[in-house]
Parts: structure tokens; C-alpha cells; sequence
């Protein structure tokens, strides 16, 4: 499906893009494996054959650097996965996180798409093909509770996928976004083996959704279909949605044992 495809991956070191590295190299696929954490990097790079390179993606040096290092090694770079993300929930109500948080949420979320895809997109419109793949989050379509600024990033994650789309698509370049609800990842304090049910995803199950988008060259990637009706639900209903959202925040606050973001997925 991937055979011979050059495929970049930042946040590759651990979680859906460890996963995604491991699924696209089952495919044929040489990749290139970026991470803040460069010894979680080696770690997947060894097992897929792949390279390893440090990356922090709020750095837009580093992107290039990633792209650079990849082409040399394989080549042009056919599928650039932008997948690095983290999550800080706020502290008290909705604007309390610090201004530097939110500062973080943007250059992660936003600011690292934009640069990719700025090292990118010359090349590819010359050459008439790539795929960019812009990880968000279901957050970027509905709303993750207690953390606006994870949500507010999100959102524009996916409009700039959507800009990418429209400018991009008649050059013969693919666009795709991915929006997930709860995975078993790092991000929300699990790990690979945790065991998943209900609406948690394993990493390897969601990686797998998002490879079968991209071959297929979705824009919309939803690894948890249902996502797809609660859109519809808030799109029909801004107000009967907003209201269920504020009935789930109460619930979640009244029977989570903890009242962190790990238990979310419990409630959704």
C-alpha cells in the first residue's frame, strides 16, 4: 500500500505516531521518525529501519531540519504525518491557564502544521503529488472539557487543514485531518499496554484507522466514527449540543474518581 513511500512522522516516539511508524513500515514504507524525545525516536526508528531525528516542532528550524535529513537519506517526502501534541489542563475555570500555555498549545498545535507545510509545499506543487496530514483531535470539532486552550488549538488545526485542502487539492496534493477522542497514549497518561474498552482506543487500532484514510486520501480522518454524529448533533442544534456538553461536564465532576483528563474517556 506504502511501498517505497517516504514518510515523515513527528511525536514518532511514542503513542499514534509510534504506532503510525510501525504500521507504515509494515506497509513498505521508509520513515523518518521525529521527537522531542530522541531517545524514544532511535527506539522506533531501530525497530522500523527507519532514521532518527530530534525535533522540537516548535522550532521551525527543526522541521526543516526533519525534512532535510529525511530527503537525504530516501528522497522526496511523499506523506508528511504532523502528529506531535500535548495536553495541559487548565487549573482552575476556562482562561486560567497561563498565558505561556497557551502560547504552547499554539506553537505545537497550529504553528508546527504551518511550518511543515511551508518546508513542503513548494516541492510538492512543483512535482504535482504529497499527501499532509495534519493530526488534530475530535476537540477541534466539538470540544474538550476543562482544556480551552487544547480545544481552541485544536480548531485551528483543523481550519488550516480545511485552508490546505481548498488551495491545495487542485495541485494534485492530498490533505488529510485526523480527529480522534481518547486514545491509550502518553498524552493522557497511559501506555501502550493499558488495556482499552468502550470508546479508548490502543494506539495501534487507531494508527490503523488513520493508515486506511490515508490510503484511501480522506480529508476528514475520524479513527472513532461516532464522531461523526455528535457533529452532526451540534450542526443541527447549537444549543441542545451545548447543553449536553455542559450535563457531561457536571457528570464528569460529580462521578470521576479523580477529575483528570484520564478518566474522560469514561464518560464520552
Amino acid at each position: 500500500m506504502f511501498v517505497g513511500k517516504l514518510v515523515v512522522i513527528t511525536g514518532g516516539g511514542s503513542g499514534i505516531g509510534a504506532a503510525l511508524a510501525r504500521g507504515f513500515a509494515a506497509n513498505g514504507a521508509h520513515v523518518c521518525v521525529g521527537d522531542l524525545n530522541e531517545d524514544a525516536a532511535h527506539r522506533i526508528a531501530t525497530d522500523v529501519n527507519g532514521v532518527a531525528v530530534a525535533c522540537d516542532v516548535r522550532c521551525e528550524t527543526d522541521v526543516q531540519n526533519l525534512i532535510e535529513t529525511a530527503q537525504k537519506k530516501f528522497g522526496d517526502v511523499d506523506i508528511f504525518i504532523s502528529n506531535a501534541g500535548l495536553a495541559k489542563p487548565e487549573p482552575a475555570h476556562a482562561a486560567s491557564a497561563a498565558n505561556d500555555v497557551w502560547q504552547l498549545n499554539w506553537e505545537v498545535h497550529v504553528m508546527s502544521h504551518v511550518y511543515a507545510a511551508r518546508a513542503l509545499l513548494p516541492t510538492m506543487i512543483k512535482r504535482g503529488n504529497g499527501h499532509l496530514v495534519n493530526v488534530a483531535s475530535a476537540a477541534g470539532l466539538l470540544n474538550q472539557i476543562g482544556d480551552a486552550a487544547y480545544s481552541a488549538t485544536k480548531h485551528a488545526a483543523v481550519s488550516f487543514a480545511e485552508s490546505l485542502a481548498i488551495s491545495h487539492n487542485d495541485d494534485g496534493i492530498d490533505i488529510s485531518v485526523v480527529c480522534p477522542q481518547y486514545v491509550a497514549t502518553p498524552l493522557i497518561e497511559m501506555s501502550d499496554d493499558t488495556v482499552v474498552s468502550g470508546s479508548l482506543l490502543s494506539a495501534d487500532d487507531a494508527a490503523q484507522q488513520i493508515l486506511n484514510g490515508i490510503a484511501a486520501k480522506d480529508f476528514m480522518i475520524l479513527p472513532h466514527p461516532q464522531v461523526a454524529d455528535y457533529c452532526k448533533i451540534r450542526g443541527a442544534d447549537h444549543a441542545s449540543w451545548l447543553s449536553g456538553m455542559k450535563g457531561l461536564r457536571r457528570k464528569f465532576l460529580r462521578e470521576s474518581e479523580t477529575g483528570e483528563l484520564k478518566d474522560m474517556h469514561n464518560f464520552v
